[in-house]
């Protein structure tokens, strides 16, 4: 065994071919990085105040919680369409926003792609924009919308639209980035402006990329339509925050059966235009 594997080991040699060499000069920084996860798990425990005799009682408290949301009710037909109609406004609130911040995105994306924009230094602060607004997560856009237009769905919709313009924007430019030259070549060859060659050479490549991911977007949206619902952006959220408050959990399931049924639908419907979309693409 030892004389077939020194033979082998030979005529890889004298092929040129580099064998893995195993040692603390190519392990040592995966050994290091994952030596200091490690760390960092057990001296986040203590940090955080995790403790295991809180947890293990918390599971039973929340078997009792599951119990007590059997079975969901909205307990009243009158309740329903109140819940339908929060409902209908968190869809509409996750569409609208998505789709204002899909229009200001599209110039943005063009602003911030290397190919389009070749000032370095316009392409920088565009970058650094982008990075800087998306940063922020939707729920704390929808907290100082409210302190803007008051409460309702109007600060909902602002809400996701500030926090997702930057996002597509982002996804906008790297789609145009990664474009095909050959058609903006082509255009360019037969005496077509740059204009031009960016509306017949680009835009057909990345619009349908784009297309599908507002489509995902939208679907991500619903659930957090949701979320800033709680903190009084509209909704369905604003109804789940106060069923909770009261301990009313059979609603609270009801409610919470909604929003899955809901983006279970939106899912497929979405999946299916996305599909759609990229084989025309």
């Amino acid at each position: 065994m030892s004389e077939s594997a020194a033979t082998l080991s030979a005529m890889l040699r004298s092929r040129n071919v580099e064998l893995p060499r195993y040692g603390w000069r190519t392990h040592g920084p995966g050994f290091v990085a994952i030596a200091v996860l490690i760390g960092l798990f057990f001296l986040g425990v203590p940090v955080l105040g995790i403790s295991f005799e809180r947890f293990i009682p918390g599971l039973w408290r929340l078997g009792d919680i599951v119990m007590l949301m059997m079975p969901p009710s909205p307990e009243t037909w009158s309740r329903f369409f109140i819940y339908l109609e929060a409902l209908g406004q968190t869809l509409a609130i996750a569409f609208l926003g998505t789709m204002t911040a899909a229009v200001f995105a599209i110039p943005l994306g063009f602003l911030a792609a290397r190919n389009i924009v070749a000032n370095r230094i316009v392409h920088f602060f565009a970058r650094r924009l982008l990075d800087t607004v998306r940063s922020v997560d939707t729920l704390i856009w929808a907290l100082i919308w409210i302190n803007v237009v008051g409460l309702g769905p109007f600060a909902g919709a602002l809400a996701i639209a500030s926090a997702d313009i930057c996002a597509l924007a982002k996804l906008m430019s790297e789609a145009i980035e990664t474009a095909d030259r050959r058609p903006v070549e082509g255009v360019t060859a037969s005496g077509g402006s740059r204009a031009a060659a960016v509306r017949f050479g680009i835009v057909p490549q990345v619009l349908p990329v784009f297309a599908s991911q507002v489509l995902y977007y939208i679907e991500s949206n619903t659930r957090s339509a949701t979320i800033i619902g709680i903190v009084g952006a509209g909704g369905i959220g604003v109804h789940l925050s106060e069923m909770i408050r009261v301990l009313e959990w059979q609603q609270v399931s009801f409610l919470i059966l909604m929003v899955l049924v809901t983006v279970a639908i939106i899912d497929q419907i979405s999946r299916v235009l996305r599909k759609t979309i990229a084989g025309r693409g």
